[in-house]
C-alpha cells in the first residue's frame, strides 16, 4: 500500500494517538504517544515522524516513526489521551488513571500525577477503561461501572458518580463541555450532564434486539447531536441524540469487534473505524449527485476527496448523508487502508492528513497522506 509506513516494536499496541498541533496553524502532527498490552514489560511511548534524526540519504526510511522516548506502564494501556502538548492521560487495567508529562528538552517522560486505585472493586482492581480529557478535567469510566472526574491540578477527586451503570462501561467522549457519553457492554449509549445532582443519566438509547456490547463511540466535530458508536457486532451505527431511543442507522463495517470509530476533526464527512478482523475503514459520505465518484482500485491514494471541492465543517448535505442510513453508492464509500492480515487493529487515530494505528501485530502503521 502506497503511503504507509509500517513499525514493527516487538510489543502488541493498544492505543496511538497524534500529539495536538495548533489549530490556528497549517502544520501536520509529527508526535504521536502509543500504548501496549498483554506484554509482560508494557510501556507508554513517544514517537515521531519528523526529519529529526531520520538519514535523507535513504528515502526508504524517510517518514519511519522514530522511538523519542518510553516510560514503563503498569498494567495495560486501556485507553491513551493528550491533555495537552506536554501531557499525556492513561487508563490500565490495574484500574490506575496516570498524567505522564513529556519533557521536550531532555526528551524524557515522567510520572506527574496517579490515582493508583480510580477504578476498583470492593476487593480488587477494576479496570479503567476509557478516559477523554477537556483540560484540565479528565473524565473516566471503568469495568466498575463508575464514572470519576478529575482536574489535573488536584489531588482529589472532583466527583464519582458511582453506580453509573450496573454492567461495564467501555468508553466515554464528551458531547459538550458539561455533558459526556459513555456506551456499555449490554448496547447502551448513555448522556450524563455534570451540572445535574445525583446518579442517573439524562438521556439513554440502546440497541434493539440483542444487546450487543458496544466499545466505541465518538461525536461528529460539528454537529454534536450525531453519534458514532461501534461494538461486538462489528456494526457502524450512527445515533441521532436529538430524536428517538435508538441508532438512526446501522452499517456492517467489520466481521468482528470494532475497537474504535473516529469521525475525521476537521472534515468530518470522513470517518475512520478498525477492527478485530484486521482492517481500517476509511468512510467518505457524500449525498450530492455531482460529487466526483470514486476511481476504481483497492489502494487508499484512488479516493477523489470531496472536501477538495466542499468546504469542511460547512455543508448541510454531508450531515444529511450521516443520517441517511443509506450506504449505497453515493452515500457511504468505503476504502480499506490496510495490507490484509489476520491480528487485530486495536487503535486508530487521525489527524489533518496523517493516520496512526497500532496493531497485535506488533506493528504501527503510519500514512502521512489520507486523501481527505
Amino acid at each position: 500500500m502506497e503511503g504507509i509506513n509500517a513499525k514493527y516494536v516487538s510489543k502488541k499496541i493498544s492505543k496511538t494517538r497524534w500529539r495536538p498541533v495548533s489549530s490556528s496553524s497549517l502544520q501536520q502532527p509529527d508526535i504521536f504517544a502509543t500504548g501496549s498490552w498483554d506484554n509482560e514489560d508494557n510501556r507508554i511511548s513517544i514517537w515521531s515522524i519528523g526529519e529529526n534524526g531520520v538519514s535523507s540519504m535513504d528515502d526508504e526510511f524517510e517518514g519511519d516513526p522514530q522511538l523519542v522516548c518510553e516510560y514503563k506502564h503498569n498494567g495495560d494501556v486501556l485507553d491513551l489521551q493528550f491533555l495537552d502538548q506536554d501531557r499525556i492521560v492513561t487508563a490500565s487495567s490495574t484500574g490506575a488513571v496516570t498524567i505522564f508529562r513529556h519533557h521536550h528538552n531532555s526528551q524524557t517522560l515522567s510520572v506527574s500525577q496517579l490515582w493508583e486505585r480510580a477504578h476498583h472493586y470492593p476487593c480488587d482492581n477494576a479496570p479503567c477503561t476509557g478516559v477523554v480529557c477537556n483540560s484540565p478535567e479528565i473524565v473516566t469510566v471503568g469495568e466498575d461501572g463508575r464514572i470519576m472526574l478529575f482536574r489535573a491540578d488536584q489531588e482529589g477527586v472532583l466527583r464519582t458518580i458511582e453506580k453509573a451503570d450496573s454492567s461495564a462501561i467501555h468508553a466515554v467522549t464528551f458531547l459538550r463541555t458539561t455533558e459526556i457519553l459513555t456506551v456499555n457492554s449490554i448496547g447502551q449509549l448513555k448522556l450524563w450532564d455534570f451540572r445535574q445532582p445525583g446518579n442517573e443519566p439524562s438521556q439513554i438509547l440502546s440497541l434493539s434486539g440483542d444487546r450487543v456490547p458496544l466499545h466505541c463511540v465518538d461525536r461528529h466535530p460539528n454537529q454534536q447531536h450525531i453519534v458514532a458508536t461501534g461494538g461486538q457486532d462489528g456494526m457502524l451505527c450512527i445515533w441521532d441524540m436529538r430524536q428517538g431511543n435508538m441508532p438512526f442507522s446501522l452499517m456492517e463495517a467489520h466481521t468482528s469487534e470494532m475497537w474504535e470509530v473516529h469521525f475525521h476533526p476537521s472534515n468530518p464527512d470522513h470517518l475512520f473505524s478498525c477492527s478485530e478482523d484486521g482492517s481500517l475503514l476509511h468512510w467518505e459520505s457524500s449525498s450530492n449527485s455531482d460529487t466526483p465518484s470514486f476511481l476504481q482500485g483497492g489502494r487508499n491514494t484512488s479516493i477523489i476527496s470531496r472536501s477538495a471541492i466542499a468546504p469542511a465543517g460547512g455543508n448541510q448535505s454531508l450531515i444529511n448523508a450521516w443520517l441517511t442510513g443509506d450506504s449505497s453508492k453515493g452515500h457511504l464509500e468505503t476504502t480499506h487502508m490496510l495490507p490484509s492480515q489476520m491480528l487485530s487493529v486495536n487503535s486508530l487515530d487521525v489527524l489533518g492528513q496523517c493516520l496512526v494505528c497500532g496493531t497485535d501485530g506488533e506493528a504501527i502503521y503510519v500514512n502521512r497522506h489520507v486523501p481527505i
